[in-house]
C-alpha cells in the first residue's frame, strides 16, 4: 500500500495542475488530427524520404508502415557520448527487423560542464537545456514519425530532450543510455589531489595525471552527479528498459540491451502498446522521479530540471514539494559524494532494481505507472542478465552484495532523503544534505561577500580565508550569467575545512552534482539581479546557516530594510559567445521555476 503521505503530496500536484494538464493533454490529442505523415503532400513527403533505402521507401508508402525518429546528442567530447557514434545505425538494424524503419531527425548540442567548469563557457550551460528542447523541436517537427528514440545521457541533455520530447507528448519515447566508464582512480583520491594543489602540494602535471587516471575511458563519469541522476530519473520515469542505465559501454551486454531495447520499443509503437510519452508521464511519474532522487541522493540540478521537464508536461511541481518527499523517503544509497563508492559500486552491489523493490515493497513510490517495460514500476525491479547469448529478465537480488554502499527500506543510511530546502530572510535556497556530515549542517558565522567565484579564489590563494566565515557568492543566478556551477570552489573551501576551520557557502548560483562535503546553500532564490535579498549580504553580517532545521537567516537588524545597489554586469554579456545567448538570459525564469527560458 502507497505511503499515505506520499498520496496527499501527489495529490496536491494533480490539484495544483489541474487546469495546465488538462490543457496539455488536449493539446496532444488535437497534435495528430492536426498534421501527421498520412496528411503530408506528396513533394514533403519525397524529401523526406529522398535519402532512404528504396527498400524501405516503399514501405513507407503504405500509410499503416511505422517510422521512427532519432534524436541523438552525440559528439566524441563527452565521454558519455562517445559510444553513440554507432547507434544509430544500431537501432535502424534493429528496427528493421521487427518491420519498423528509422530515421535521424535532428542532432542537438551537447557541452561537457567538467570542460567548462570554472570558464566562460559554463554561463552556457543552463540555456543550453532549452537549446536542446528547441533542437528537439525542430527534428520532430517534420511531423512524419510516430516515436522517437532519445540519445542523451549528460547534464543539460537529459532534460532539454524529455522538454522536447514532451512537447510533441503524442509520439511515444525510448532513451537509450550509454552506461558508465570503467572504474579507474577512486572519487576520494581525485578530491585528495585537487585539494593537494589548491595547497601548492603538487604541480599542475601531477593533477592532471590523476584527473586522467580518473577519466579515463568512453562512458559517464563514475561518480553520483547530475549525468548519472538523470538515468536514475529516467528509469524511475518508465523511459529506460529496467536497469539498463549503468551497464558498461562496449560489453556484451551492453551490445544486447541496445538491440533489446529497440526491438522492444519498435513492437510497442507498431502494436501500439507503449503509450504517447505525453500520457505515460504524469503526476504519479513525477513524484516517483523525485523519490528515487531522494532516497540515492540525487544531484541538486534536477531541482532545476524536474520543474521544467513537469512544466512541459503541463504539471506543476514546487520545492516544497521536494522537500515534503525528502521528509518521507530515507537515504538508500550512498555513492560519491554521498559516500566512498563509485556507479560501478552501486550496480554491482544490487543498482536500482533492489532500490526500486525496497521503496516499492515499503509504499514509497507509485507502482500504479505505465512505463515503456508495461504498466507498473515493478517491472523495474528485475536484471536484464544474458542467458543462451539473449536478454532476459530475472528479478533483482533479495539482499544488496554491500550494505555500506545500499541499504534496506529498515535500515537506511539517514531517516530523510538527500536534498532540503532552506528558507528564511535571504529567499529559499537548496542544499545536498547527503553529502555533507551532521556537524557541519549547521554554522554561525560572519559573512564574506564575493561577486564571482574569481574573488573568491584570489581572496583564498592571497591566504585572507584563514578562519571561520560563510562565503556569498552573488549575481550567479539565470538572469546575471546563466547560472553557473561553481564547484571550483569546491577544493579550496575543502582545504579550509581540512584546516579545522567551520565554513559555509551560500550563492544563487549552482554547484556541480558531484560536489559535497562543503554545506552549501544553492540556487537561492530569489537571484541578487531580481533584488533578492541575497543582495543585500554586506561583508561582516552574522549568518545562521541551519540545515538541521531548514532556515538561512541574516542576523541583523537593518537587514531587510537596506537598498540594494548592483553591480555593472555587462561582463557577462560578451565573449564565448554569451552575445548570443541575450534573449534567453532576459527572459530566464527564477530557480524555483525551473530556470526555462520560455
Amino acid at each position: 500500500m502507497t505511503n499515505k503521505k506520499l498520496l496527499e503530496i501527489t495529490e496536491k500536484i494533480i490539484k495544483r495542475s489541474e487546469k495546465t494538464r488538462k490543457d496539455y493533454l488536449n493539446l496532444i490529442d488535437s497534435a495528430n488530427e492536426k498534421i501527421n505523415r498520412s496528411k503530408l503532400g506528396c513533394a514533403n513527403l519525397a524529401h523526406a524520404y529522398a535519402a532512404i533505402p528504396e527498400s524501405v521507401r516503399e514501405k513507407l508508402n503504405n500509410s499503416n508502415s511505422t517510422h521512427l525518429a532519432i534524436i541523438s546528442s552525440y559528439n566524441d567530447v563527452l565521454s558519455a557520448h562517445e559510444p553513440y557514434k554507432d547507434y544509430p545505425l544500431k537501432l535502424k538494424q534493429s528496427c528493421i527487423k521487427e518491420g519498423v524503419s528509422v530515421q535521424v531527425a535532428s542532432c542537438t548540442p551537447s557541452m561537457c560542464d567538467g570542460i567548462t567548469q570554472g570558464y566562460d563557457g559554463m554561463q552556457l550551460s543552463l540555456y543550453s537545456r532549452d537549446v536542446i528542447a528547441m533542437s528537439t523541436a525542430i527534428g520532430l517537427s517534420h511531423n512524419i514519425f510516430d516515436g522517437a528514440f532519445y540519445l542523451g545521457v549528460c547534464d543539460k541533455i537529459v532534460p532539454g530532450l524529455l522538454m522536447g520530447a514532451l512537447r510533441f507528448g503524442q509520439l511515444p519515447a525510448m532513451f537509450i543510455p550509454s552506461g558508465p566508464m570503467p572504474t579507474g582512480l577512486s572519487n576520494s583520491d581525485k578530491s585528495i589531489a585537487r585539494e593537494k594543489y589548491a595547497q601548492g602540494l603538487i604541480s599542475k602535471q601531477d593533477l592532471l595525471n590523476t584527473e586522467m587516471k580518473m577519466y579515463h575511458s568512453s562512458g559517464t563519469c563514475t561518480f553520483y552527479g547530475t549525468a548519472n541522476s538523470n538515468q536514475v530519473m529516467i528509469e524511475l520515469l518508465g523511459l529506460h528498459m529496467p536497469n539498463s542505465a549503468f551497464i558498461n559501454p562496449n560489453t556484451k551486454l551492453r551490445e544486447k540491451i541496445i538491440d533489446f531495447s529497440a526491438r522492444h520499443f519498435a513492437k510497442g509503437v507498431k502494436d501500439k502498446s507503449i503509450l504517447p510519452i505525453g500520457k505515460m508521464i504524469d503526476e504519479k511519474s513525477i513524484v516517483n522521479a523525485i523519490v528515487g532522487l531522494m532516497a540515492t541522493g540525487g544531484s541538486t540540478n534536477h531541482t532545476l530540471h524536474l520543474i521544467a521537464i513537469a512544466k512541459a508536461a503541463g504539471i506543476i511541481i514546487n520545492w516544497d514539494d521536494f522537500n515534503d518527499i525528502s521528509n518521507i523517503t530515507p537515504l538508500l544509497a550512498k555513492v560519491y559524494p554521498n559516500g566512498k563508492a563509485d556507479i560501478n559500486d552501486f550496480y554491482e552491489a544490487g543498482g536500482l532494481s533492489f532500490v526500486i523493490n525496497e521503496l516499492l515493497n515499503n509504499g514509497a513510490l507509485h507502482d500504479d505507472v505505465n512505463t515503456i517495460a508495461g504498466f507498473g514500476l515493478s517491472n523495474y525491479t528485475k536484471d536484464p542478465i544474458l542467458k543462451d547469448d539473449e536478454i532476459t529478465y530475472e528479478k533483482c537480488l533479495e539482499n544488496s552484495r554491500n550494505v555500506e554502499i545500499i541499504t534496506t527500506y529498515d535500515k537506511p543510511f539517514s531517516t530523510t532523503g538527500g536534498l532540503k530546502v532552506l528558507s528564511g530572510n535571504i529567499g529559499r535556497s537548496v542544499i545536498k544534505v547527503s553529502a555533507v556530515s551532521d556537524d557541519n549542517l549547521y554554522i554561525k558565522q560572519r559573512a564574506i561577500v564575493f561577486n564571482d567565484q574569481l574573488e573568491l579564489m584570489k581572496a583564498y590563494e592571497k591566504g585572507e580565508l584563514n578562519k571561520d566565515f560563510i562565503a556569498v557568492v552573488k549575481y550567479q543566478g539565470p538572469r546575471a550569467n546563466g547560472m553557473p556551477e561553481l564547484h571550483k570552489l569546491i577544493p579550496p573551501l575543502g582545504v579550509l575545512m581540512s584546516k579545522g576551520y567551520k565554513v559555509a557557502l551560500i550563492t544563487d548560483g549552482r554547484m556541480s552534482g558531484a560536489s559535497g562535503k562543503v554545506p552549501a546553500a544553492i540556487h537561492t532564490s530569489p537571484e541578487a539581479l531580481l533584488n533578492g535579498n541575497i543582495a543585500k549580504i554586506k561583508d561582516g553580517d552574522l549568518i545562521e546557516f541551519d540545515a538541521i532545521n531548514g532556515t538561512l537567516n541574516v542576523l541583523e537588524d537593518d537587514f531587510l530594510t537596506r537598498e540594494i545597489k548592483h553591480i555593472d554586469l555587462s561582463a557577462n554579456e560578451l565573449g564565448s559567445g554569451r552575445e548570443l545567448f541575450k534573449a534567453l538570459r532576459n527572459s530566464c525564469l527564477s530557480a524555483e521555476e525551473g530556470g526555462v527560458s520560455f
